[in-house]
């Protein structure tokens, strides 16, 4: 008897259903086709130990299941499920009239009990365009299934829960989530807020600008500045996810297998922070079965980099053209893959090895050659791609001190808010731009353009502070973030003279200060 369910695969970001075939007749032998990895092939004894366990025998026959398309790599555990119902409805031990209704996903215990799985939002949204009626995945994955509408998603404990309610012994009622309920309510709950930092007025406002436009920014200054504090309060102050944004990053946090049991929709937006011993694979993403790092898991969020000249230089050069491209494809000799990163990068570092150059409370013991040593392991073109670069200087006691908080991050969250409202009616009609960060050079001319008194400034401050040609472009987009700060549709001199001074690592005297 030959009978069909239905699963699904994932690769890199792409969903295919797998039509899972199982065909008996008489014999002992057991086979299973379709590109199966290792952890597939080992579903058989996954599942003659559950069905035991259960009191169903594995079918003493010649079994030959197939994962179609069979051209097409099935990883991972999540294929027991589909084909230990298929066998047993081939084997005529229950009803198969409901299967070609639902997609099956899960990965069996020996016990019978169904474990979560990997992707399971992406392959609901799969199920729902392939006009299935529902999917059945475990218990632990219900939640995040059910963020999909007008899809029947029924979340069960073990395999006897699957086999009576497809036999329609067994009545079950579908998991509900009121996805846009859940998404508002969480959207500002941040347990970091700038109200905590006391003085660092400068940087704050750095950082705001950054936020304002999707800039990426660097901060350099000693040990104990506030460098690390202050960046882990950025998205507090960012923009909320939008629902699509939000649909995007949790598909994404679910391929990785990032997401807690019971969570529906990420409601807020990434914050990833790898130790700089990170390698390149796990930051852009790969491997032998391949999977999103840690710049696609920052997707629609941030991806903070804490002492950055202490990662591999290599490391870093790999963030080049993903920074300019937002997406990563990823080849290899097996499979090509496309991840989306579109992300905010920030980044910290001491001004020289012993962290406390141009410091007035410590004395820095550091020579010019270990100086310049230091900063040459951010190569240029790296450097060419971070907008604000941002010294921070050591905060005296007073206000420390002070009992006053600063403002909150709720105060600069509004002006972000109505900053990056300006720039979505200004780039209304532009494909993927949403922010000054992105636009490109014929956008600059065209929405950044300094008057006369501005590029005299300009002029100025390029020969003045030797500032090198790659900077022109970055300052116009930061003074655009300024000037929509401002509520300014033009860009005026006062922020052109604000971007020129974000621009500290440029100057070719920083080292010999």
């Amino acid at each position: 008897m030959l009978v069909k369910t239905f699963c699904a695969a994932v690769n890199g970001m792409e969903v295919t259903t797998v039509t899972v075939e199982v065909s008996i007749t008489r014999g002992v032998l057991f086979h299973l086709t379709g590109l199966a990895d290792g952890a597939v092939k080992e579903s058989h004894d996954r599942i003659a130990a559950a069905l035991l366990n259960n009191g169903y025998k594995f079918p003493v026959a010649d079994i030959t299941a197939n994962l179609a398309p069979a051209d097409l790599k099935k990883e991972g555990s999540s294929f027991d499920l589909p084909l230990a119902i298929a066998i047993l409805a081939a084997n005529e031990k229950m009803s198969n009239d409901l299967l070609r209704d639902y997609m099956l996903v899960g990965e069996l215990s020996l016990d019978g009990t169904l474990q979560p799985v990997k992707g399971i939002l992406p392959i609901a949204i799969k199920a729902r365009a392939e006009k299935f009626k529902g999917i059945i995945v475990p218990k632990a994955n219900e939640h995040e299934a059910a963020v999909v509408d007008t899809l029947e998603v029924y979340g069960m404990e073990n395999i006897l829960q699957v086999i009576d309610f497809l036999n329609g012994s067994a009545s079950i009622e579908p998991c509900f989530v009121d996805t846009r309920k859940e998404f508002y309510e969480h959207q500002y709950a941040f347990d970091l807020d700038f109200a905590d930092v006391r003085g660092q007025e400068n940087v704050k406002r750095a950082l705001e600008v950054a936020a304002a436009g999707g800039h990426n920014l660097i901060m350099v200054g000693p040990p104990g500045s506030g460098k690390s504090m202050m960046a882990k309060r950025l998205p507090s102050i960012l923009p909320p996810l939008s629902l699509s944004e939000s649909l995007e990053t949790t598909q994404i946090h679910s391929i990785a297998g990032k997401l807690s049991r019971d969570t529906g929709l990420i409601t807020q937006r990434p914050f990833r922070s790898p130790h700089h011993t990170i390698s390149e694979v796990a930051l852009v993403g790969g491997g032998a079965n391949p999977m999103p790092g840690e710049i696609t898991l920052a997707h629609n969020g941030v991806l903070f980099c804490d002492e950055l000249p202490e990662f591999n230089k290599h490391t870093l050069e790999v963030l080049r053209q993903p920074l300019e491209d937002r997406q990563i494809t990823i080849s290899r000799a097996k499979y090509t893959v496309t991840y989306p990163c579109s992300f905010m990068f920030v980044a910290s570092m001491n001004p020289c090895p012993c962290g406390y150059f141009a410091d007035p409370t410590h004395h820095c013991v550091c020579t010019p050659g270990q100086i310049q040593k230091y900063l040459a392991k951010i190569s240029g073109p790296l450097m060419d791609r971070i907008d604000i670069q941002c010294e921070i200087a050591p905060l005296p006691f007073k206000d420390i001190s002070q009992a006053t908080p600063g403002e909150t991050s709720e105060k600069i969250r509004e002006r972000v808010i109505s900053a990056r409202v300006i720039q979505t009616e200004r780039f209304r009609n532009y494909r993927n731009v949403h922010c000054n960060a992105q636009m490109s050079e014929r956008m600059i001319h065209e929405f950044a353009e300094p008057d006369a008194a501005s590029v005299q400034l300009l002029r100025d401050a390029m020969e003045r502070l030797k500032l090198s040609a790659r900077a022109y472009n970055r300052i116009l987009k930061v003074a655009r973030s300024i000037a929509d700060l401002d509520g300014s549709e033009a860009v005026l001199v006062q922020h052109i003279a604000e971007a020129i001074g974000y621009r500290n690592l440029d100057r070719s005297d920083w080292a010999e200060r």
